[in-house]
């Protein structure tokens, strides 16, 4: 399959990946309330199985409908693997065991790092400019965040607080994103959107299978709230059905780097959810380094687009 062509950053034709990316991010902001009030009921493993499965047979149905192919070539598939193992796979688990330690609000605002680890990583391997304005992005997100978790006490032992090490956790998820967004970008161009995420995904189910039946989650599920049974719901299919269509069917028309961008909102549907279905409420502290955050963010956004070059072939 050839590769889309690049379309310019004004053009009309991103109308439509635009508004697709921004109904995952608004999804994925709410992924962490959801998550927060639903791993209460399911352990970690269990979560992301019920997310893989659900997410998987909505892709599934969204290809039939559209009469897409399913199957993928050969030589595509340990790249899906890896993709599976760090989309699907590690990066929810991360994400469940930060959530069990720390709050919804500080997981949004520490996945708004995303758009500068992908502007860092796009700079390395794919030959996207990093000019003075995404550095000075980079210096204010790594303040941001640490003030997010250290809550303004920098010191050894504020590190040790169940809390912090549940940020730390969110913090390395953010990270592992922005290496799942680079490596995926070069498959998804080759097999579209459709099939890449579907590779994904049920690579992603065939690895969380084995700890699903290992730790006998059915019985958990078997237990599980009404609530809780629409936070899943919400997660599989929208999360992880959805949203990560929707994700990457942006990705083929626009730069990495700014469509990450479009996660600086993602931290702000977070806090209003969290603060309206859970009761959270966030220190004056976290709020201040939330938007260190997303003003180092909105520099990465302003920074003059990147130039990439196709990888030479070896």
């Amino acid at each position: 399959m050839t590769a889309p062509r690049a379309v310019a950053n004004g053009s009309p034709g991103l109308l439509l990946p635009r508004l697709g990316v921004t109904a995952a991010v608004i999804m994925w902001g709410l992924s962490f309330v959801a998550t927060k009030a639903v791993v209460r009921e399911l352990t970690p493993a269990d979560i992301v199985f019920g997310r893989a499965l659900l997410g998987a047979a909505t892709l599934l149905v969204l290809l039939a409908l559209r009469r897409r192919p399913l199957g993928a070539p050969r030589a595509a598939w340990g790249m899906l693997a890896v993709m599976g193992f760090l989309g699907v796979f590690l990066h929810p688990m991360i994400q469940a065991h930060g959530l069990i330690l720390t709050s919804a609000t500080n997981c949004g605002w520490l996945v708004g790092l995303i758009p500068i680890w992908s502007a860092l990583l796009a700079a390395l391997f794919l030959r996207e400019r990093f000019g003075p304005l995404k550095i000075a992005g980079l210096a204010l997100g790594f303040l941001g965040a640490a003030l997010v978790i250290t809550r303004g006490e920098f010191s050894a032992r504020t590190l040790a607080v169940p809390s912090a090490r549940g940020d730390l956790l969110i913090l390395a998820s953010s990270v592992n994103w922005a290496v799942y967004t680079i490596l995926g970008r070069g498959t998804l161009q080759r097999l579209g959107p459709s099939r890449a995420t579907l590779g994904a995904m049920l690579a992603g189910l065939l690895l969380a299978t084995p700890f699903f039946l290992g730790g006998a989650g059915w019985r958990e599920y078997a237990a599980l709230s009404g609530s809780g049974w629409r936070a899943m719901l919400f997660l599989g299919i929208g999360c992880s059905g959805l949203g990560y269509f929707f994700w990457f069917g942006a990705l083929e028309r626009i730069e990495v780097s700014r469509v990450a961008a479009f996660l600086y909102a993602e931290p702000l549907v977070t806090l209003a959810a969290a603060a309206i279905l859970l009761r959270e409420r966030a220190t004056a502290l976290t709020l201040v380094g939330g938007v260190i955050v997303l003003v180092g963010v909105m520099l990465v956004q302003r920074a003059p687009a990147g130039v990439t070059r196709p990888a030479a072939r070896k």
